[in-house]
């Protein structure tokens, strides 16, 4: 039997070298290699960020609460004469991830800067409401700090096709 050697050590040696440097790297995986909605709902992420909201969760904020966000936003979008360029929906065991995905490869969320300026305009939407005129944030909070008034921690958004971009709620 030929016992194979290499510079003058026996095989386990880099055997065990080789399985440490592949822990090692396995460690390295980032914690969006995680995200299980990756792969179903929308592409592999390509981007993230962490948004510092100005914002508070609210205290009552829960799933329930979440999901008739989503519902009544799907709703207003429902009933306009058109159909939507895109659609939004919770996830998550406590609904606590949002997710936004274009619907055409024309539309508002084409691209990561078209999905920045819907964001945009979801911000000036958000201003608009009651909530934040009552609260006298209509100036300065955006539609990531109205995610996390509700207990969003995530919100992703893609075209549903090339690219998927990820925002941490702080």
């Amino acid at each position: 039997m030929t016992r194979l050697v290499f510079a003058g050590r026996v095989p386990c040696l880099a055997l065990g070298a080789l399985l440490l440097v592949f822990m090692f790297g396995a460690l390295a995986i980032p914690a969006s290699a995680e995200d299980r909605h990756a792969g179903y709902y929308y592409p592999p992420l390509t981007s993230e960020e962490t948004y510092a909201a100005r914002a508070a969760t609210l205290s009552d904020a829960n799933r329930e609460l979440r999901v008739q966000f989503i519902v009544n936003l799907t709703q207003q979008m429902l009933a306009k004469p058109f159909a939507p360029d895109y659609i939004i929906y919770a996830k998550g065991e406590e609904a606590e991830k949002m997710i936004i995905v274009g619907l055409n490869d024309y539309g508002g969320m084409s691209t990561l800067f078209r999905a920045r300026a819907t964001l945009a305009m979801l911000t000036s939407i958000a201003r608009g409401s009651k909530l934040f005129q009552e609260f006298g944030v209509d100036d300065f909070f955006t539609f990531f700090d109205l995610a996390k008034l509700f207990g969003f921690t995530q919100i992703t958004v893609s075209d549903g096709k090339a690219y998927a971009h990820q925002v941490q709620i702080r």
